[in-house]
């Protein structure tokens, strides 16, 4: 869509032009606003025409029944799925008594931006009714930051040639009629209508309503409160139904005089609190809302993200959609997490519904690390309502077999929602994922208390799923088999390399903090011979490689398979699960995504650099980015073993993801992992930042194309710059004490205002690997 005339390239914005219906629902993604617990699609004001309506609250869903060919054991019985709630945004205009639509009359002019620094969406348009009348509308929205309960429209009409009657519904409405859930009339008919009206209410220009879902048995109120402002006489009335609430607004205007109606909106949900309890919240939301008022709910949003860009900004010279793709990224990454406060991360945000609202192993692996290092509040948060999880995981773990906790692949309240155990429950990876992000953010921000309350029961945990999990055979060696790795190209295998590596660390890190923190440990069960088996196992760990070959083996026996029939292979046949059994993909050299390749950057101490770049080499070939995740990490085993081209190629796709809607789905939301993923292909990537022990690890590098990169991150208090130019780079300690970093392995200290200018050394000269035919990277 970026390519598109209609979408200018500009640094801090996302401007479009001209309207066009045919990327309508691809436009609702990318001007989507969420604060990570309420979200709302970039939806026209007047809510028609529409692609997909779209207004979430985080954690609020509905089950549905997860059907089955044929029974079997340890397969969920239902699944959840995020559902629309009452839509806040509508507001609908009458001109004349002719309804304000843009497939009728003449549309004028209609341009859209989403401003990263305000944090705001605008709308500006003029169009001329059938009957010949001309008006100008403008809208700015905004989902608060800082109130976290409420999003806000403000609204303006101007007559532009004559005078005119207008009238203004502004409006809730729930239970919309939505696009069709998909072919299996069970699943469709368990999510029509999935609000039962409990309350609806008018007081003033106040707007009420309260509903609970039919089988969850959720209770979520939204309230709308407004304040009209015009030059003359106006009628207002409201009215309330069951999932109707509605003010309506009457004037007339002369040429050049303007309506301008603010709409406030207040969403709240519960799964145990009382009607009254919710009722009152939402009120109590407006309260303040009301109190701060437009302006300053705009104030406030500005600040939040100039803090936010001061700590978070990547600064790209060279490639102006490059920059603006980062920046977009890292605005859509903020407002998935930023205020989701114990709730999961979905894969899509709040953006759409694809994934049914789901979060899965995406989110502890690709976005927390973005966050960790620029909004680590967030970072905390989301651990938390893993945390809060761990009954539903510990007796997934007890359903299976297993010690510990299991958790669940794909889920929105904690319970496994995977109905295809082969390439979902099996990848028991989202375990380490989990692990990971807790050490991660622990080491960056120092946080004890985190750690003593949370981190440690998480880490004991998952240490104990994977000693249940895993084996020693007669030779002593620790193996974990059976299982899926992040390649679900390669289900259920033997010592998944990945898996084994990140389970060794995760054992590893398990015992320590049981070491650190001896009486929460001592609590939980844990003593010196549980915790001396996790450092058994980690020791004993297995990881194959194939002496001939050179290689690391992704799985045991994954190099002797069969290499899939590539040249054979017609473009319009990918992505391949759609157009091949499964079967066969499981039993062939294929890769679906990254996954020896993103064992290389987390456990980069783990391979030498001559074994990285042959790795890479070898597994370049098979690897067909059926996923969106897949790009960002080649891009930064690519940058690190010196395929800077490459590297950069790679950046690009993981950047453009869904502004150039290239995996065909950004109709149903927004890659939020893909979109972190360009912050790590540029920093983790070109800029080389590893975190070792604590310690940050830089070995930048640019490809020719690119001037300049810049970026800000946080650790243990301090706030760090690096700028690399071309041979140079520069390392800046913006705030907080002496912190040490290696560049190239040497140790510096850094000291605020005393930066460091330091040469990096030019990219060895290997030969250029190459790609699966018609599977290259689009050159940049």
């Amino acid at each position: 869509m970026i390519s598109h005339d209609a979408y200018p390239v500009e640094p801090w914005c996302l401007r479009e032009t001209e309207l066009h219906l045919d990327v309508l629902p691809q436009s609702e993604s990318l001007f989507a606003l969420s604060n990570g617990h309420v979200g709302w699609r970039g939806n026209l004001d007047e809510g028609e025409p529409h692609g997909l309506p779209g207004s979430y609250l985080n954690g609020v869903y509905e089950l549905r029944p997860m059907p089955y060919a044929e029974a079997g054991y340890g397969n969920p019985e239902s699944g959840q799925t995020v559902i629309d709630v009452s839509n806040g945004k509508l507001i609908r205009l009458l001109v004349d008594d002719e309804p304000f639509d843009l497939r009728y009359g003449r549309l004028l002019h209609h341009e859209r931006v989403l401003d990263l620094r305000a944090g705001v969406l605008r709308r500006s348009c003029e169009w001329t009714s059938p009957a010949g009348r001309t008006v100008r509308v403008r809208s700015t929205r905004l989902v608060s930051f800082t109130q976290r309960a409420v999003a806000g429209i403000a609204y303006e009409v101007e007559p532009v040639d004559a005078q005119v009657r207008l009238v203004v519904q502004s409006e809730l409405v729930a239970n919309e009629q939505l696009p069709s859930a998909g072919g299996d009339p069970r699943v469709a008919a368990a999510l029509e209508s999935p609000l039962e009206p409990e309350e609806h209410a008018v007081e003033g220009t106040r707007l009420r309503l309260v509903h609970r879902t039919r089988r969850s048995g959720l209770r979520i109120a939204t309230a709308a409160e407004h304040l009209v402002r015009a030059p003359g006489p106006v009628s207002t009335s409201a009215e309330s139904g069951d999932d109707l609430g509605r003010l309506t607004v009457t004037t007339v205007l002369e040429k050049g005089q303007t309506l301008r109606l603010e709409k406030l909106v207040a969403y709240g949900w519960s799964a145990t609190r009382s009607l009254p309890a919710v009722r009152d919240q939402v009120d109590a939301a407006l309260a303040g809302a009301r109190s701060t008022g437009w302006q300053g709910l705009l104030d406030q949003q500005r600040a939040y993200l100039d803090d936010f860009w001061s700590r978070a900004d990547v600064e790209v010279e060279g490639d102006a959609e490059i920059q603006q793709a980062v920046r977009f990224g890292l605005f859509h990454v903020l407002q998935a997490g930023a205020r989701s406060e114990e709730r999961a991360i979905p894969a899509k945000g709040l953006t759409g519904s694809g994934y049914d609202g789901h979060s899965f192993w995406d989110t502890e692996m690709f976005v927390l690390p973005v966050l960790t290092y620029t909004a680590p509040q967030s970072v905390a948060e989301a651990l938390r309502w893993r945390h809060a999880t761990l009954p539903a995981a510990r007796e997934r773990a007890r359903q299976l077999g297993h010690q510990g906790a299991a958790f669940p692949w794909r889920t929105i309240d904690g319970a496994e929602c995977s109905g295809y155990w082969p390439a979902g429950a099996a990848a028991f990876h989202v375990n380490a994922a989990i692990a990971h992000a807790v050490v991660r953010y622990v080491e960056t921000t120092g946080d004890t208390d985190f750690a003593r309350d949370t981190g440690v029961e998480l880490l004991v945990e998952i240490a104990r799923l994977w000693r249940s999990l895993g084996h020693h055979d007669h030779h002593g060696r620790f193996h974990i088999d059976g299982v899926t790795g992040p390649d679900e190209y390669s289900a259920l295998a033997d010592d998944n390399a990945y898996t084994n590596l990140m389970a060794q660390a995760n054992l590893r890190e398990a015992a320590d903090l049981a070491e650190r923190f001896p009486r929460q440990a001592a609590a939980l069960g844990v003593d010196d011979e549980e915790a001396a088996a996790w450092r058994d196992a980690a020791e004993a760990m297995t990881v194959h490689v194939n002496s001939a070959l050179g290689v690391h083996e992704q799985s045991r026996g994954f190099t002797s398979h069969q290499v899939w029939d590539f040249a054979g292979t017609r473009p319009d046949q990918y992505p391949l699960m759609l157009n091949f059994p499964y079967f066969d993909l499981y039993r062939r050299q294929v890769i679906k995504q990254a996954d020896l390749v993103l064992a290389m950057v987390l456990r980069g101490d783990a391979f030498s650099p001559e074994q990285k770049a042959r790795n890479f080499a070898y597994y370049e070939a098979l690897t067909v980015r059926d996923s969106s995740l897949s790009a960002c990490c080649q891009a930064m085993v690519a940058a690190e073993v010196g395929h800077l081209r490459l590297a950069y190629d790679y950046v690009g796709e993981a950047a453009l993801m869904d502004l150039q809607d290239l995996e065909k789905n950004t109709r149903d939301g927004l890659h939020i992992a893909s979109l972190a993923g360009t912050w790590l292909a540029l920093v983790t990537g070109l800029g080389g930042m590893r975190q070792q022990q604590g310690v940050l690890h830089f070995a930048p590098r640019l490809p020719e194309k690119l001037a300049r990169l810049a970026f800000r991150v946080q650790m243990t208090g301090r706030r760090l710059r690096v700028e690399i130019s071309g041979s140079v780079v520069e390392y800046a300690l913006l705030e907080g004490p002496p912190l040490e970093i290696r560049h190239y392995g040497r140790a510096l200290t850094l000291s605020a205002r005393s930066p460091q200018r330091l040469p990096v050394p030019p990219p060895p000269a290997l030969p250029e690997p190459q790609q699966p035919p018609g599977r290259r990277p689009e050159r940049r």
